[in-house]
């Protein structure tokens, strides 16, 4: 239990009075262990406290009793998101993890968050998730009606890590100089999808790899997967000559290339299924020398920020109908469930975090094995 009291002891208090009747690390403890064993809202971690009143005072004082639901509800509307995001840098500390390999950053819109009387558009949280570890190790939120963007959410996100070693990988929205700029700084490399937002590159990228004796000439490798009825071939190359960019194919209205760029890379998939066959034609800048190999195992764990963690929340947590949408709650409700799902994804090896999270919220035995490996 000692990360997880790691985790919260450091949230700053923002209550006053006597809102300070329940200790605060008793309430943030019974949010997240509840979350744990499968409790989606305040209503259910205060029910789930009330069952399993025994099990808690094992490690909490409730010196005061139970916290109610109304308690959680305040608490969560009133504390500062950035105190409760920091949990994500001690649950790394202290597994003596930085997260390093790929760093997929991607954006997720919180779609019941939407709040029509304070004409508050739905939040959106920019995430960044270590791929090899499957922990997520920071987010940010905007909300686009308030003149805030995923760009900016994730530069701001960027600036909070240290990306010492790591590839981080982006889809195309940000495929910006600033941002490979800010990624460079801190320490990283950058993998970006190229697409049409920038129209000069993404020509003259698609132009250079679609000539036969160019792509004849070039490095390549090869994987075939087989799943749900398809099969699929993608093939990746591999380019780190960028000396005809520099010619005069570079006339354009804006920047050719974006800052250290080292390597461009094109990933042909073609997918077969139900006797239709389709090819598309992927592409990506970075900054790192990568080799086909590595940079289409670097492409496909990107991946996994979609279906290792956006499908869990959504499938699993129930992310998508969360209806909390006053002031700070949703935010910090969003950063409680990925907290949740760090521990899950580091305790239990082999068994699904759906099934973790019911066998936890059935047996008292089995949620001590999955929080009791937080030492």
């Amino acid at each position: 239990m000692r990360l997880l009291f790691a985790l919260l002891e450091r949230v700053p208090d923002p209550r006053t009075g006597n809102a300070t009747r329940h200790n605060l690390l008793d309430v943030l403890t019974i949010a997240l262990v509840a979350s744990i064993c499968g409790c989606e809202s305040c209503v259910e971690f205060a029910d789930f406290a009330a069952e399993r009143e025994t099990f808690f005072r094992e490690f909490l004082s409730l010196e005061n009793g139970l916290p109610s639901h109304d308690t959680f509800s305040r608490l969560f509307r009133l504390l500062d998101p950035a105190g409760l995001s920091a949990c994500f840098g001690a649950f790394l500390a202290a597994l003596g993890s930085d997260g390093a390999g790929v760093v997929a950053i991607d954006g997720k819109t919180l779609r019941r968050s939407f709040d029509r009387a304070a004409r508050h558009n739905p939040l959106a949280v920019v995430t960044a998730f270590a791929s090899a570890s499957r922990l997520v190790i920071g987010q940010e939120s905007f909300r686009a009606a308030d003149g805030e963007s995923e760009i900016l959410a994730a530069r701001a996100l960027l600036n909070c890590l240290d990306l010492d070693g790591q590839l981080v990988t982006a889809d195309a929205i940000h495929c910006q100089s600033e941002t490979a700029r800010l990624i460079r700084a801190r320490g990283g490399d950058y993998l970006l999808r190229l697409k049409a937002n920038r129209p000069a590159l993404h020509q003259m990228v698609a132009a250079y790899f679609a000539d036969p004796q160019t792509l004849a000439t070039l490095e390549g490798a090869q994987t075939t997967d087989g799943d749900h009825g398809r099969i699929e071939v993608r093939r990746a190359y591999v380019s780190h000559d960028l000396g005809w960019m520099r010619g005069p194919k570079t006339a354009c209205t804006e920047p050719a290339t974006l800052p250290d760029l080292a390597c461009l890379g094109m990933i042909e998939a073609t997918v077969e299924r139900a006797g239709k066959t389709t090819v598309t034609r992927h592409y990506h800048l970075a900054s790192r020398r990568l080799s086909p190999t590595d940079y289409l195992a670097a492409a496909r764990a990107h991946w996994t920020i979609e279906n290792g963690l956006h499908w869990v929340l959504d499938v699993v947590f129930d992310e998508d109908q969360a209806r909390n949408r006053k002031d700070n709650a949703p935010e910090n409700l969003a950063i409680l469930r990925k907290l949740a799902l760090n521990v899950l994804n580091q305790a239990r090896p082999g068994i699904s975090v759906r099934r973790k999270r019911k066998r936890s919220g059935w047996s008292d035995e089995f949620a001590r094995s999955i929080i009791g490996q937080m030492r």
